[in-house]
């Protein structure tokens, strides 16, 4: 279905992701921004909440409650754990959505309870496509209901996912050192995300707990064919946006550092956000600042048998709101890339 205009809600406007998907959407030559919703900030204009997006005739800021969902072709919801579940009951029958939060990205209603506690709307779940875009490609194409996916695990499954597909790295022992910008971490104000408390240092959090452990593994697993279990562990760094993971694995037997190369090379080979780098460049989050893209590289370590792999993107595009614009682009018949083709800023 290929779209003249596509009329949008952006629930949870006010975040950095809604604010972020409006950026973008704002030059997307088919969405009509109809609602931005922001309870705290209801009957405000956008550009007063930010001011770097002045002057694009923006809809004023609106609560969920006063929304009607009959005109709308697609809703962002950009909206912490567990508020998706309360929308999904008021959505109109050919309502498509994107959810930027987790609520319907494990697809066991079990698992997700275990770390996010009562699901409310469980019946749904099957519902729900799971968006990495360069791996369901065809089933986003056909979704009503699409759960994004999160920043980490987007830069742990990219590089991960087909190299386990292909039985070329040992499913076991993966560990994953990821660190993030702390937009990451949301614009509600904490104590722990004060200037303070961040600037010239670095903080591990989430330590053998964090909540993208169960996505990461129920993804690669589905890759792998067998249950696949990692040791995460993610950090938040003095900057205010992207992602750089960096993943150990061990190597098949017969398996060498230049065939998992070869092996990536050749399975994005036809994905334009997905970038293999030449001989040993590292990947940098300075590579993908304020673009769609992830960056991978893999080198050799020093250990008989053992590779690292280290992929890059920006936490708040390829991470989340690029994402979701690249799988509503997927959704409406559009090409893909329409609005996230943005090269990175730098320095």
């Amino acid at each position: 279905m290929v779209a003249k205009e596509i009329n949008i809600a952006v629930l949870g406007a006010s975040g950095y992701t809604g604010a972020e998907l409006i950026r973008i959407l704002a030059l997307h030559p088919y969405a009509r921004l109809s609602v931005l919703t922001a309870d705290r900030h209801a009957g405000e204009e956008m550009d007063s909440v930010y001011p770097h997006l002045l002057g694009k005739k923006l809809p004023k800021l609106t609560r969920i409650g006063d929304i009607d969902f009959a005109n709308l072709d697609v809703i962002f919801c950009g909206l912490p754990h567990g508020a998706t579940h309360k929308i999904m009951g008021r959505l109109d029958h050919k309502n498509k959505l994107i959810d930027l939060s987790p609520d319907f990205r494990l697809m066991d209603v079990g698992i997700y309870e275990q770390w996010y506690g009562k699901h409310k709307a469980p019946s749904f779940q099957k519902s729900f496509v799971y968006g990495l875009s360069e791996l369901n490609r065809e089933k986003i194409k056909l979704a009503s209901f699409v759960a994004n996916p999160g920043c980490y695990p987007t830069s742990c499954i990219l590089p991960l996912a087909p190299l386990l597909e292909l039985k070329h790295i040992d499913p076991e022992n993966i560990v994953i050192d990821a660190k993030s910008g702390v937009s990451g971490a949301g614009r509600s104000p904490k104590e722990a995300h004060l200037y303070g408390e961040i600037t010239e240092g670095v903080h591990a959090y989430g330590v053998g707990s964090h909540r993208h452990m169960p996505e990461i593994e129920q993804e690669l697993s589905n890759a792998a064919g067998e249950d696949i279990f990692v040791s995460f562990t993610p950090h938040l760094m003095p900057m205010s946006r992207g992602i750089l993971s960096t993943i150990y694995i061990s190597l098949k037997k017969n398996h060498t550092v230049s065939d998992l190369k070869f092996a990536l090379e050749n399975y994005y080979k036809h994905d334009e956000f997905v970038k293999i780098l030449k001989g040993n460049k590292l990947p940098s989050t300075r590579h993908v600042r304020g673009s769609n893209f992830c960056v991978i590289n893999v080198f050799e370590d020093r250990l008989p048998g053992k590779a690292i792999i280290i992929s890059a993107i920006d936490n708040l595009v390829k991470g989340a709101s690029g994402q979701a614009i690249q799988n509503m682009n997927l959704m409406f018949g559009l090409e893909e890339n329409t609005a996230i083709t943005q090269q990175p800023l730098f320095p």
